[in-house]
Protein backbone atom coordinates (compact mmCIF):
# COMPACT_ATOMS: atom_id res chain seq x y z
CA UNK A 1 0.00 0.00 0.00
CA UNK A 2 1.32 3.46 -0.89
CA UNK A 3 2.31 5.70 2.00
CA UNK A 4 -0.22 8.45 2.76
CA UNK A 5 0.65 12.06 1.96
CA UNK A 6 -1.14 13.29 5.09
CA UNK A 7 -2.35 11.94 8.41
CA UNK A 8 -5.10 13.07 10.72
CA UNK A 9 -4.15 13.47 14.37
CA UNK A 10 -6.05 10.28 15.22
CA UNK A 11 -4.11 8.37 12.55
CA UNK A 12 -0.80 9.83 13.72
CA UNK A 13 -1.58 8.77 17.31
CA UNK A 14 -2.29 5.22 16.18
CA UNK A 15 0.91 5.15 14.10
CA UNK A 16 2.92 6.31 17.13
CA UNK A 17 1.36 3.77 19.48
CA UNK A 18 1.84 0.89 17.05
CA UNK A 19 5.48 1.86 16.55
CA UNK A 20 6.02 1.73 20.32
CA UNK A 21 4.44 -1.71 20.66
CA UNK A 22 1.09 -0.74 22.18
CA UNK A 23 -0.94 -2.70 19.65
CA UNK A 24 0.64 -6.03 20.56
CA UNK A 25 -0.77 -8.53 23.11
CA UNK A 26 0.08 -7.66 26.70
CA UNK A 27 0.84 -11.20 27.72
CA UNK A 28 1.48 -10.74 31.43
CA UNK A 29 -1.84 -8.92 31.87
CA UNK A 30 -3.53 -12.03 30.48
CA UNK A 31 -1.77 -14.36 32.89
CA UNK A 32 0.71 -15.55 30.26
CA UNK A 33 4.37 -16.17 31.01
CA UNK A 34 6.74 -13.36 30.01
CA UNK A 35 10.41 -14.17 29.39
CA UNK A 36 13.54 -12.72 27.81
CA UNK A 37 12.23 -13.27 24.27
CA UNK A 38 9.44 -10.81 24.94
CA UNK A 39 11.91 -8.26 26.33
CA UNK A 40 13.80 -8.45 23.04
CA UNK A 41 10.54 -7.86 21.17
CA UNK A 42 10.04 -4.68 23.16
CA UNK A 43 13.62 -3.60 22.39
CA UNK A 44 13.00 -4.34 18.72
CA UNK A 45 10.24 -1.72 18.93
CA UNK A 46 11.69 0.95 21.20
CA UNK A 47 15.42 0.33 20.51
CA UNK A 48 16.55 1.41 24.00
CA UNK A 49 15.16 1.91 27.51
CA UNK A 50 16.13 4.83 29.73
CA UNK A 51 17.63 4.19 33.17
CA UNK A 52 17.02 6.45 36.15
CA UNK A 53 17.70 6.07 39.85
CA UNK A 54 14.35 7.35 41.19
CA UNK A 55 12.49 4.55 42.95
CA UNK A 56 9.48 6.26 44.53
CA UNK A 57 7.19 3.77 42.79
CA UNK A 58 9.35 1.46 40.66
CA UNK A 59 12.67 1.79 38.83
CA UNK A 60 11.98 3.59 35.59
CA UNK A 61 13.59 0.92 33.36
CA UNK A 62 11.13 -1.65 34.71
CA UNK A 63 7.99 0.28 33.76
CA UNK A 64 8.31 0.18 29.93
CA UNK A 65 8.20 -3.62 30.13
CA UNK A 66 5.21 -3.55 32.47
CA UNK A 67 3.45 -1.00 30.25
CA UNK A 68 3.87 -3.19 27.15
CA UNK A 69 3.98 -6.73 28.60
CA UNK A 70 2.16 -6.53 31.94
CA UNK A 71 3.39 -8.37 35.05
CA UNK A 72 6.67 -10.19 34.49
CA UNK A 73 9.65 -11.42 36.53
CA UNK A 74 11.30 -8.29 37.87
CA UNK A 75 14.80 -9.71 37.40
CA UNK A 76 14.48 -10.00 33.61
CA UNK A 77 16.83 -7.10 32.91
CA UNK A 78 19.46 -8.64 35.20
CA UNK A 79 19.07 -12.00 33.50
CA UNK A 80 19.64 -10.42 30.10
CA UNK A 81 22.66 -8.55 31.42
CA UNK A 82 24.15 -11.71 32.91
CA UNK A 83 23.65 -13.48 29.56
CA UNK A 84 25.52 -10.63 27.81
CA UNK A 85 22.46 -9.68 25.77
CA UNK A 86 22.12 -6.05 26.93
CA UNK A 87 24.42 -3.39 28.34
CA UNK A 88 24.20 0.14 29.73
CA UNK A 89 25.67 3.23 28.08
CA UNK A 90 24.85 6.85 27.33
CA UNK A 91 22.33 7.27 24.51
CA UNK A 92 19.04 8.90 25.51
CA UNK A 93 20.66 9.64 28.84
CA UNK A 94 21.74 6.42 30.61
CA UNK A 95 20.13 3.63 28.62
CA UNK A 96 19.86 -0.13 28.29
CA UNK A 97 20.76 -1.29 24.78
CA UNK A 98 21.31 -4.59 22.97
CA UNK A 99 24.91 -5.79 22.95
CA UNK A 100 24.95 -5.93 19.16
CA UNK A 101 24.54 -2.13 19.23
CA UNK A 102 27.92 -1.60 20.92
CA UNK A 103 29.63 -0.81 17.57
CA UNK A 104 27.04 1.90 16.84
CA UNK A 105 28.31 3.82 19.84
CA UNK A 106 32.03 3.54 19.07
CA UNK A 107 32.11 7.10 17.67
CA UNK A 108 30.52 8.40 20.88
CA UNK A 109 33.05 6.52 23.02
CA UNK A 110 35.90 7.94 20.96
CA UNK A 111 34.61 11.46 21.61
CA UNK A 112 33.97 10.62 25.25
CA UNK A 113 30.79 12.58 25.88
CA UNK A 114 30.69 13.35 29.62
CA UNK A 115 30.73 16.19 32.14
CA UNK A 116 33.80 18.41 31.93
CA UNK A 117 34.59 17.64 35.59
CA UNK A 118 34.66 13.93 34.73
CA UNK A 119 36.91 14.49 31.73
CA UNK A 120 39.27 16.61 33.80
CA UNK A 121 40.38 13.64 35.92
CA UNK A 122 42.11 12.11 32.88
CA UNK A 123 44.13 15.32 32.46
CA UNK A 124 44.78 16.05 36.13
CA UNK A 125 45.55 12.50 37.31
CA UNK A 126 46.26 10.20 34.34
CA UNK A 127 48.32 7.74 36.40
CA UNK A 128 45.48 7.43 38.90
CA UNK A 129 42.99 6.75 36.07
CA UNK A 130 45.23 3.96 34.77
CA UNK A 131 45.52 2.48 38.26
CA UNK A 132 41.72 2.48 38.56
CA UNK A 133 41.46 0.80 35.16
CA UNK A 134 43.84 -1.96 36.23
CA UNK A 135 41.89 -2.45 39.45
CA UNK A 136 38.63 -2.91 37.51
CA UNK A 137 40.31 -5.46 35.23
CA UNK A 138 41.76 -7.33 38.21
CA UNK A 139 38.86 -7.08 40.66
CA UNK A 140 35.67 -6.19 38.76
CA UNK A 141 32.79 -5.98 39.19
CA UNK A 142 33.38 -3.25 41.75
CA UNK A 143 31.64 -0.08 42.89
CA UNK A 144 33.43 3.24 43.35
CA UNK A 145 33.57 2.71 47.11
CA UNK A 146 35.35 -0.64 46.62
CA UNK A 147 38.45 0.94 45.09
CA UNK A 148 41.60 0.66 47.13
CA UNK A 149 41.94 4.47 46.87
CA UNK A 150 38.44 5.81 46.16
CA UNK A 151 39.20 9.39 47.11
CA UNK A 152 37.10 11.78 49.17
CA UNK A 153 33.61 12.73 48.01
CA UNK A 154 33.19 16.48 47.74
CA UNK A 155 30.22 18.34 49.17
CA UNK A 156 27.22 18.84 46.88
CA UNK A 157 24.55 16.70 45.22
CA UNK A 158 26.40 16.32 41.91
CA UNK A 159 29.94 16.21 43.26
CA UNK A 160 31.93 12.97 43.00
CA UNK A 161 35.07 11.46 44.44
CA UNK A 162 38.12 11.10 42.21
CA UNK A 163 37.51 7.35 42.14
CA UNK A 164 33.98 7.81 40.83
CA UNK A 165 35.15 10.38 38.28
CA UNK A 166 37.88 8.01 37.05
CA UNK A 167 35.41 5.13 36.72
CA UNK A 168 32.90 7.32 34.87
CA UNK A 169 35.64 8.57 32.55
CA UNK A 170 36.71 5.01 31.71
CA UNK A 171 33.06 4.03 31.26
CA UNK A 172 32.40 7.02 28.99
CA UNK A 173 35.32 6.28 26.67
CA UNK A 174 34.40 2.59 26.47
CA UNK A 175 37.43 1.14 28.24
CA UNK A 176 35.23 -0.50 30.88
CA UNK A 177 31.54 -1.25 31.14
CA UNK A 178 29.07 -1.37 34.03
CA UNK A 179 25.86 -2.91 35.27
CA UNK A 180 23.52 -2.05 38.14
CA UNK A 181 23.53 -3.68 41.56
CA UNK A 182 20.17 -5.49 41.87
CA UNK A 183 19.23 -3.80 45.15
CA UNK A 184 21.26 -0.60 45.57
CA UNK A 185 21.15 0.34 41.86
CA UNK A 186 24.77 1.53 42.08
CA UNK A 187 26.90 1.02 39.00
CA UNK A 188 29.25 -1.94 39.28
CA UNK A 189 32.18 -1.49 36.90
CA UNK A 190 33.64 -4.42 34.95
CA UNK A 191 36.03 -5.20 32.11
CA UNK A 192 34.31 -4.83 28.75
CA UNK A 193 34.54 -8.56 28.05
CA UNK A 194 32.33 -9.28 31.07
CA UNK A 195 29.32 -7.76 29.29
CA UNK A 196 30.14 -7.56 25.57
CA UNK A 197 30.83 -10.78 23.61
CA UNK A 198 34.21 -11.04 21.90
CA UNK A 199 32.57 -11.39 18.47
CA UNK A 200 30.87 -8.02 18.91
CA UNK A 201 34.06 -6.33 20.09
CA UNK A 202 36.05 -7.79 17.19
CA UNK A 203 33.43 -6.99 14.57
CA UNK A 204 33.41 -3.98 12.24
CA UNK A 205 32.55 -0.57 13.67
CA UNK A 206 30.62 1.74 11.34
CA UNK A 207 31.79 5.27 10.62
CA UNK A 208 30.25 8.08 12.63
CA UNK A 209 27.91 9.07 9.79
CA UNK A 210 26.86 5.47 9.12
CA UNK A 211 26.19 4.90 12.82
CA UNK A 212 24.17 8.09 13.17
CA UNK A 213 22.21 7.30 10.00
CA UNK A 214 21.28 3.92 11.48
CA UNK A 215 20.31 5.52 14.79
CA UNK A 216 18.09 8.05 13.03
CA UNK A 217 16.44 5.26 11.05
CA UNK A 218 15.77 3.36 14.27
CA UNK A 219 14.43 6.48 15.95
CA UNK A 220 12.05 6.98 13.03
CA UNK A 221 10.90 3.36 13.23
CA UNK A 222 10.34 3.70 17.00
CA UNK A 223 8.32 6.87 16.48
CA UNK A 224 6.39 5.81 13.39
CA UNK A 225 5.85 9.48 12.57
CA UNK A 226 8.33 12.12 13.70
CA UNK A 227 9.79 15.58 13.24
CA UNK A 228 13.50 16.36 13.07
CA UNK A 229 13.45 17.16 16.79
CA UNK A 230 11.91 13.75 17.57
CA UNK A 231 14.45 11.90 15.42
CA UNK A 232 17.52 13.57 16.88
CA UNK A 233 16.34 13.65 20.50
CA UNK A 234 15.74 9.88 20.61
CA UNK A 235 19.49 9.11 20.78
CA UNK A 236 20.46 12.67 21.73
CA UNK A 237 22.14 13.52 18.42
CA UNK A 238 23.08 17.05 17.40
CA UNK A 239 20.22 18.24 15.15
CA UNK A 240 22.12 20.59 12.78
CA UNK A 241 24.81 17.95 12.21
CA UNK A 242 22.18 15.30 11.50
CA UNK A 243 20.12 17.14 8.89
CA UNK A 244 22.10 15.86 5.92
CA UNK A 245 21.66 12.30 7.23
CA UNK A 246 17.89 12.78 7.51
CA UNK A 247 17.90 14.04 3.92
CA UNK A 248 19.81 10.91 2.87
CA UNK A 249 17.22 8.70 4.58
CA UNK A 250 14.49 10.54 2.68
CA UNK A 251 16.41 10.02 -0.56
CA UNK A 252 16.78 6.31 0.25
CA UNK A 253 13.05 5.95 0.87
CA UNK A 254 13.43 5.14 4.57
CA UNK A 255 11.72 8.39 5.60
CA UNK A 256 8.65 9.64 3.76
CA UNK A 257 7.68 13.31 4.09
CA UNK A 258 4.12 13.55 5.38
CA UNK A 259 1.74 16.22 6.65
CA UNK A 260 0.11 15.77 10.05
CA UNK A 261 -3.02 17.67 10.92
CA UNK A 262 -2.11 20.83 12.83
CA UNK A 263 1.69 20.35 12.71
CA UNK A 264 3.65 23.26 11.28
CA UNK A 265 7.08 21.74 10.56
CA UNK A 266 8.61 19.01 8.36
CA UNK A 267 7.45 15.57 9.47
CA UNK A 268 8.43 12.08 8.34
CA UNK A 269 6.70 8.72 8.26
CA UNK A 270 8.98 5.70 8.56
CA UNK A 271 8.87 3.33 5.58
CA UNK A 272 7.85 0.42 7.85
CA UNK A 273 5.18 2.33 9.79
CA UNK A 274 1.60 1.15 9.70
CA UNK A 275 -1.67 2.91 10.42
CA UNK A 276 -3.83 0.56 12.50
CA UNK A 277 -7.58 0.96 12.32
CA UNK A 278 -7.85 1.14 16.11
CA UNK A 279 -5.74 0.85 19.23
CA UNK A 280 -7.13 -0.77 22.39
CA UNK A 281 -4.22 -0.08 24.77
CA UNK A 282 -4.30 0.29 28.54
CA UNK A 283 -1.10 1.29 30.30
CA UNK A 284 0.48 3.53 32.89
CA UNK A 285 3.60 5.21 31.54
CA UNK A 286 6.80 6.05 33.36
CA UNK A 287 7.79 9.74 33.12
CA UNK A 288 10.84 8.38 31.26
CA UNK A 289 8.96 6.15 28.80
CA UNK A 290 10.12 6.62 25.20
CA UNK A 291 6.53 7.36 24.11
CA UNK A 292 6.62 10.61 26.08
CA UNK A 293 10.26 11.70 25.78
CA UNK A 294 9.57 14.53 23.35
CA UNK A 295 7.08 16.72 25.21
CA UNK A 296 5.97 18.91 22.29
CA UNK A 297 5.10 15.78 20.31
CA UNK A 298 3.09 14.46 23.26
CA UNK A 299 1.15 17.70 23.49
CA UNK A 300 0.47 17.84 19.75
CA UNK A 301 -0.41 14.16 19.37
CA UNK A 302 -2.48 13.69 22.51
CA UNK A 303 -3.39 17.21 23.63
CA UNK A 304 -1.56 16.30 26.84
CA UNK A 305 0.64 18.95 28.48
CA UNK A 306 3.21 16.99 30.48
CA UNK A 307 6.13 18.08 32.62
CA UNK A 308 8.16 16.17 35.21
CA UNK A 309 7.85 17.97 38.55
CA UNK A 310 10.42 15.96 40.50
CA UNK A 311 12.72 18.98 40.88
CA UNK A 312 9.89 21.49 41.39
CA UNK A 313 9.43 22.66 45.02
CA UNK A 314 6.49 20.74 46.55
CA UNK A 315 4.34 23.84 47.02
CA UNK A 316 4.70 24.68 43.31
CA UNK A 317 3.82 21.27 41.87
CA UNK A 318 0.65 21.16 39.80
CA UNK A 319 0.06 17.40 39.62
CA UNK A 320 2.65 15.78 41.88
CA UNK A 321 6.15 14.36 42.28
CA UNK A 322 6.14 11.17 40.16
CA UNK A 323 3.22 11.52 37.77
CA UNK A 324 2.41 8.76 35.29
CA UNK A 325 0.20 9.40 32.26
CA UNK A 326 -2.58 6.85 31.78
CA UNK A 327 -3.06 5.54 28.24
CA UNK A 328 -6.51 4.18 27.38
CA UNK A 329 -7.34 3.26 23.81
CA UNK A 330 -5.37 5.75 21.73
CA UNK A 331 -5.63 8.64 24.20
CA UNK A 332 -3.82 9.86 27.28
CA UNK A 333 -6.89 10.25 29.47
CA UNK A 334 -5.58 10.88 32.99
CA UNK A 335 -2.49 11.20 35.16
CA UNK A 336 -1.70 9.86 38.63
CA UNK A 337 1.06 10.63 41.13
CA UNK A 338 2.14 7.22 42.46
CA UNK A 339 4.21 6.08 45.40
CA UNK A 340 4.91 2.53 46.58
CA UNK A 341 4.51 2.40 50.36
CA UNK A 342 6.51 -0.78 50.82
CA UNK A 343 6.28 -0.84 54.62
CA UNK A 344 2.51 -0.40 54.51
CA UNK A 345 2.18 -2.72 51.48
CA UNK A 346 0.12 -0.13 49.60
CA UNK A 347 0.27 1.59 46.24
CA UNK A 348 -0.51 5.20 47.08
CA UNK A 349 -2.27 7.41 44.56
CA UNK A 350 -1.20 10.82 45.85
CA UNK A 351 -3.27 12.60 43.20
CA UNK A 352 -5.46 11.72 40.22
CA UNK A 353 -6.41 14.13 37.44
CA UNK A 354 -8.73 13.60 34.47
CA UNK A 355 -8.07 15.07 31.04
CA UNK A 356 -10.69 17.44 29.67
CA UNK A 357 -13.58 15.81 27.84
CA UNK A 358 -13.01 12.30 29.20
CA UNK A 359 -15.69 10.22 30.94
CA UNK A 360 -14.63 10.02 34.62
CA UNK A 361 -16.41 6.74 35.37
CA UNK A 362 -15.06 4.96 32.30
CA UNK A 363 -11.53 6.20 32.97
CA UNK A 364 -11.70 5.46 36.71
CA UNK A 365 -12.87 1.88 36.14
CA UNK A 366 -10.03 1.13 33.70
CA UNK A 367 -7.46 2.94 35.83
CA UNK A 368 -8.53 1.08 38.97
CA UNK A 369 -7.93 -2.23 37.17
CA UNK A 370 -4.51 -1.06 36.00
CA UNK A 371 -3.52 0.16 39.46
CA UNK A 372 -4.55 -3.19 40.96
CA UNK A 373 -2.42 -4.97 38.35
CA UNK A 374 0.57 -2.74 39.14
CA UNK A 375 0.16 -3.17 42.89
CA UNK A 376 0.03 -6.95 42.55
CA UNK A 377 3.15 -6.96 40.38
CA UNK A 378 4.99 -4.88 42.98
CA UNK A 379 3.89 -7.23 45.76
CA UNK A 380 1.66 -4.61 47.40
CA UNK A 381 -1.61 -5.65 49.01
CA UNK A 382 -3.87 -2.71 48.23
CA UNK A 383 -4.37 0.58 46.39
CA UNK A 384 -5.02 3.70 48.47
CA UNK A 385 -6.35 6.79 46.70
CA UNK A 386 -5.72 10.09 48.46
CA UNK A 387 -8.23 12.95 47.98
CA UNK A 388 -6.28 15.19 45.60
CA UNK A 389 -7.28 15.83 42.00
CA UNK A 390 -10.57 15.98 40.10
CA UNK A 391 -10.57 12.22 39.45
CA UNK A 392 -9.65 11.16 42.99
CA UNK A 393 -13.12 10.53 44.44
CA UNK A 394 -14.38 8.64 41.41
CA UNK A 395 -11.17 6.59 41.30
CA UNK A 396 -11.39 5.83 45.02
CA UNK A 397 -14.91 4.47 44.56
CA UNK A 398 -13.78 2.37 41.58
CA UNK A 399 -10.87 0.96 43.59
CA UNK A 400 -13.20 0.00 46.41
Amino acid sequence: MAAPESLSLAQARRVALAAQGFTEPRLGARGRRVDRRHVHRVLDRVDLVQVDSINVCVRTHEMPLFSRLGPHPRDLWHRLGARREVFEYWSHEASILRVEDWPLLAWSMERGYMWSTTRAIAVDRPDYVEAVYREVVDRGPIAAGDLSEPGRKREGMWERSDGKRALEYLFGVGRITAWRHPTTFARLYEPIEARIPAAVLAGPHPSEDDAKREMLDRAARAHGVATERCLTDYHRLNAPRARHLIAELVEAGRLIPVRVEGWDRPTYLHAEARVPGRVAARALLSPFDSLVWERRRVEELFGFHYRIEIYVPPEQRVHGYYVMPFLLGDRLVARVDLKADRRGSALLVRSAFLEAGEDPRRVAAALADELALLAGWLGLERVVVEPRGDLASTLAAACR
